[in-house]
């Protein structure tokens, strides 16, 4: 019970620390950052699975970090995140190190984007149907 509380209190003050500029650049100030926030996402909470998703996603250092963030993403989406869900698809149809592109993946996770509310997930599903089926 404690941990959790101090899980929670962490991460609230995590994601305020993140709009400080001069915060992030600091080294040991980014570790305990990321520490906060992976700590929180792997307790499963949605937001923050999301929120550290994405930022390793697209901002971490290593074939590694992607990865995770990726993983963290698709934990998201599936418990009904639709920012999650959307950026799943688009890496899904754009494919990584380890996995080939796969829109019948990316049609998916568009499709609960879209049910969740995303504004562009519908768009993202109308230009692949138009796209029609890909020739492997």
């Amino acid at each position: 019970m404690f941990f959790k509380l101090k899980a929670r209190a962490g991460y609230w003050l995590a994601r305020r620390l993140f709009h400080w500029s001069w915060f992030v650049r600091q080294p040991r100030c980014w570790s305990w950052l990321e520490g906060q926030l992976a700590r929180m996402a792997n307790l499963g909470d949605v937001d923050a699975q999301s929120f550290y998703g994405h930022i390793l996603a697209f901002r971490g250092v290593g074939l590694g970090a992607r990865e995770e963030g990726v993983r963290l993403l698709r934990l998201a989406a599936l418990a009904g995140d639709g920012k999650a869900a959307y950026q799943v698809g688009v890496i899904s149809l754009a494919g990584t190190a380890s996995k080939a592109p796969d829109p019948d993946e990316a049609a998916r996770f568009w499709a609960m984007a879209a049910k969740a509310g995303h504004p562009l997930a519908e768009i993202k599903l109308k230009e692949l149907a138009a796209r029609g089926p890909l020739d492997n």
